[in-house]
């Protein structure tokens, strides 16, 4: 499986185009839409997001509710392109239609400068228009194509944020998937800890007060997951590497750990292997989970573990300091944005993403033509390994 994305935040629509999708996977918009729906939702956002409703269009591979093996294309409509129509003209306009809403002084901490320098524009709302958080629009519409792909074999996606801004969150021992996603969704902060969900509301009011933004820590949890995705037999087929690659890809991400991450660097060999175990009823299984689900670049049947960090969004109503491409003199920084925090957004942009680089894994692993395929395929391969 494969997918592209397009468009710009205020250009006429977002596309995104699916290939190796099995036929035969029931899909619909209404699915789609319900995990668009949460990308804009979360304490924190701002008024975009009470401009924009995301609506998915398939307007390829799918019919009568199910995939036919071609390529599905999906197209989401900004519904704020409308304010924008002679700033995104595709077509020539003239010298003082271009100058309007023209960037000259670059953000700091976005791609409008380097964007600028790379493409060689003076006007960096043409950086500015593709690097923005808008396209993971696509992919968690691109993700919610995945995870639908996922439930058919028994594979579940949550995520949470186990730190915000600083503030760490505990989290129970021993909680599955399914209550995991759960006690997210039932937060406006999608923790599961709900005795901390005021503290963090307040949090995030008085962030905004200050004119700041915060970032944190999403977890997104994988079940289910078939042993053996991946191979250690070249660098690029690791699949915690894939994983990684995904994660970072996402807008403001800076880093990604597995299991206890990078506190493995600070705890013994002991403390940190997982102790093989073995029973009749669940074959091979481990006694902890400390490396998040992989060895050697492989699933092991636990299930994956994957924390990303997110930067603080780097547009502040208390702006830093910048310098106008064409005047070379300092100025602060233009606001184009206004949430505080878009971490609830970004746990699920994340889930999308995992999900997204897990199907294209089974996908390429297993028999799929056509979903039953797919199915027998998975189910045949749990049996072989449950009885080794």
């Amino acid at each position: 499986m494969r997918y592209l994305t397009a468009g710009e935040s205020h250009g006429p629509r977002l596309t995104a185009i699916i290939e190796g999708v099995p036929a035969g996977l029931p899909l619909t918009a209404d699915y789609i839409n319900a995990e668009l729906k949460r990308r804009q939702g979360g304490y924190g956002r701002g008024a975009r997001m009470k401009i924009e409703s995301d609506k998915v269009e398939i307007t390829s591979g799918v019919r009568h509710g199910r995939t036919m093996g071609g390529p599905i294309t999906l197209n989401v409509t900004n519904l704020d392109h409308q304010k924008w129509l002679d700033i995104m003209n595709v077509a020539d306009v003239n010298d003082k239609k271009k100058e309007l809403r023209k960037i000259t002084k670059p953000r700091p901490g976005h791609a409008d400068l380097v964007g600028g320098m790379k493409y060689r524009f003076d006007d960096l709302r043409n950086s500015l228009e593709r690097s923005s958080a808008r396209e993971t629009t696509m992919r968690v519409a691109v993700g919610a194509v995945a995870k639908r792909l996922l439930e058919e074999i028994g594979v579940e996606v949550a995520s949470h944020i186990v730190t915000f801004g600083g503030i760490d969150i505990e989290v129970s021992e021993n909680l599955t998937v399914s209550e995991i996603k759960k006690r997210a969704r039932q937060s406006e902060v999608s923790i599961v800890n709900p005795e901390r969900e005021e503290e963090i509301r307040s949090y995030i009011d008085q962030i905004k007060k200050d004119g700041d933004t915060i970032g944190g820590i999403v977890e997104t949890i994988v079940g289910g997951v078939p042993v053996g995705l991946g191979s250690y037999v070249q660098w690029d087929r690791k699949l915690d590497a894939k994983i990684a690659q995904g994660v970072v890809s996402i807008n403001a991400f800076k880093g990604v750990e597995f299991g206890v991450g990078f506190e493995a660097g600070r705890l013994k060999g002991s403390q940190v292997m997982d102790e093989i175990l073995w029973s009749k009823e669940d074959g091979f299984t481990r006694r902890t989970n400390n490396l998040g689900g992989f060895e050697g670049g492989m699933t092991n049947g636990e299930p994956i573990i994957v924390r990303g960090v997110m930067k603080p969004i780097p547009t502040l109503y208390k702006p830093l300091m910048s310098v106008d491409i064409e005047t070379h003199e300092p100025y602060k920084a233009t606001v184009e944005r206004s949430d505080p925090t878009a971490l609830p957004a970004a746990g699920v942009v994340m889930e999308a993403v995992v999900a997204t680089v897990l199907a294209t894994e089974i996908l390429e692993k297993f028999s799929s033509d056509n979903l039953d395929e797919l199915k027998e395929a998975v189910q045949q391969y749990r049996d072989y390994v449950k009885g080794f």
